[in-house]
């Protein structure tokens, strides 16, 4: 057999952090913050439906893009929040998770020598599948401490290249929102453009203090032009089964279904089958907010008594803090010092980034039951007083 040479398609991407940090926990037996999912299970009457449904039979091939049951349920909330009418025939597709939607959606659009801007620090999906298109990252730094957008200097980052603007709203790792006025400037910017919009809103029920979320849904000139990606994975405690969906006009959702069919063709049935019972109750989604408020502000009060600073949260069950008070070190250094010595694993912030940032900041997650928090608070504070 004639010698060969394997050129990796991902050669300086390797194990995700994410990983990395979790095993670190495993090994020296610390509290794992780090990873983003819940510590308790799915509602008691979602996990009931799903194994009726798997006694029913439902058990193969649901179609390709979806329940149709389950999408006209989707259409309705949709209608109820935005106001715009999606058609769940031709404009919703049930996806294996918000990531094969995010990857689905990407590679519609993206072809070898587009530009991609980025709002860092991002989520590290969205540079990696931007690299297997062949598309480049145009990385725009979101600024320490609320992580804002200067329009203006985002504004020059657009060229002829650009292809695609990804956004992360509510925001993970920041935890910040975007308001009314970020969607529209962000509209006026690209409406004599021919480039696309993917809105990664997977912690759309995830908002604190009485504020509103804003969908690019909100926006029907942006949604012409757009994929919203959603996971029930982090809406109902249920990472696990992989169940998340895509909204986008016709014209983009027959090539997205293209890539899709031949991603994984169709997702869990019996799970759509439930969430398509389970969310025939308009009040499903009631009560989120205030239950992930409650967290974020439990671990806020057990960790006030240490030296790690909070960074305000406006969405998402992850919480920032400044560790500068304690540590010149970076910040993935730091986080597995942390881990080792102090037995509580949070993830390094420059994780999400492609470019360096002298920023001392690290996420927790609190998606967490209040044992948990608890155990991680009185650590910190017995072994980092304030």
């Amino acid at each position: 057999m004639p010698a060969t040479t394997f050129n990796s398609k991902l050669p300086s991407t390797a194990t995700s952090i994410f990983s990395v940090m979790s095993a670190l926990a495993r090994e020296h037996q610390a509290i794992n913050l780090s990873q983003g999912f819940p510590n308790y299970d799915p509602p008691a009457a979602l996990r009931a439906l799903v194994s009726e449904h798997m006694e029913k039979g439902h058990n193969q091939y649901a179609p390709m893009p979806g329940l149709p049951q389950l999408r006209e349920v989707l259409a309705s909330k949709h209608l109820e929040s935005s106001g715009l009418a999606v058609n769940p025939g031709t404009q919703i597709t049930v996806t294996s998770g918000a990531t094969e939607a995010l990857y689905v959606a990407i590679t519609t659009v993206v072809r070898p020598g587009d530009e991609v801007i980025l709002l860092e620090p991002a989520y590290d999906s969205y540079s990696t599948v931007v690299e297997l298109c062949g598309g480049t990252v145009v990385p725009y730094q979101l600024k320490y401490p609320d992580y804002s957008v200067d329009w203006a200097e985002f504004a020059e980052h657009i060229t002829d290249k650009t292809r695609l603007i990804i956004i992360n709203n509510p925001h993970n790792p920041t935890g910040t929102i975007w308001s009314k006025s970020d969607w529209e400037q962000l509209e006026q910017l690209v409406q004599d453009r021919d480039l696309y919009v993917i809105s990664d809103e997977v912690y759309e029920q995830l908002v604190y203090d009485g504020q509103r979320h804003y969908s690019l849904l909100d926006f029907p000139k942006l949604f012409q032009r757009g994929f919203a990606t959603y996971s029930f994975g982090k809406t109902f405690h249920s990472t696990g089964w992989k169940v998340g969906y895509c909204i986008a006009p016709g014209y983009l959702t027959s090539e997205f279904r293209k890539i899709h069919q031949f991603t994984v063709f169709s997702v869990n049935t019996p799970v759509q089958f439930a969430l398509a019972d389970y969310l025939q109750d308009p009040e499903t989604y009631g009560g989120l907010s205030s239950f992930y408020q409650a967290k974020r502000d439990y671990l806020l009060n057990q960790l006030a008594g240490c030296a790690l600073r909070p960074v305000p949260c406006a969405g998402t069950y992850f919480q920032l803090y400044d560790y500068s008070a304690i540590s010149k070190d970076s910040d993935v250094d730091f986080a597995r010092w942390l881990t080792k010595e102090i037995g509580v694993a949070v993830i390094p912030v420059s994780a999400f980034r492609s470019v360096e940032s002298d920023e001392r900041v690290v996420r927790i997650c609190f998606a967490k039951t209040e044992e948990v928090l608890a155990a991680a608070g009185s650590t910190l504070r017995e072994k980092l007083p304030a």
